[in-house]
């Protein structure tokens, strides 16, 4: 977590990292169980901005990663509702399910879930979000 603190990019003001109360709200509010992965990101890390990809964020309702407003236009694509957006891509979403697994829906191309999978929130944020190498084999 360390390290992508460290690789914030924008020279201007982060957003604020939400707490367990404003989670816990969005979970009343709309419905859903923010799966322990994305949670864990979001109190940790959801206030660091880079370049290509744009994480939801839950604390400015204006910003266009408000996790509410992207969850909306993600149902609107057909994307299930224990699927939770964690980011998204040009119309597409990558999304955190309930076993904190990412996964990759596609709402041009395939029109749904494609074959993209990540273990958690932290193997998509290594492999996706921060484009770093594979760790080297012991």
């Amino acid at each position: 977590m360390q390290y992508i603190r460290e690789t914030h990019g924008p020279d201007e003001a982060p957003p604020e990292l939400p707490d367990e109360e404003l989670l816990a709200r969005i979970e009343e509010e709309y419905g859903v169980q923010l799966p322990a992965g994305l949670r864990e990101f979001l109190l940790h890390v959801g206030d660091v901005e880079r370049a290509r990809l744009e994480p939801v964020t839950i604390t400015d309702e204006d910003a266009h990663t408000y996790l509410p407003e992207l969850m909306a236009i993600a149902w609107d694509q057909g994307v299930p509702r224990d699927l939770i957006v964690l980011c998204e891509d040009e119309g597409d979403f990558y999304l955190v399910g309930p076993d904190n697994a990412v996964v990759f829906w596609s709402c041009i191309g395939t029109g749904g879930l494609t074959e993209d999978r990540w273990e958690s929130v932290w193997h998509w944020a290594r492999h996706e979000w921060l484009r770093l190498p594979p760790p080297e084999a012991t």
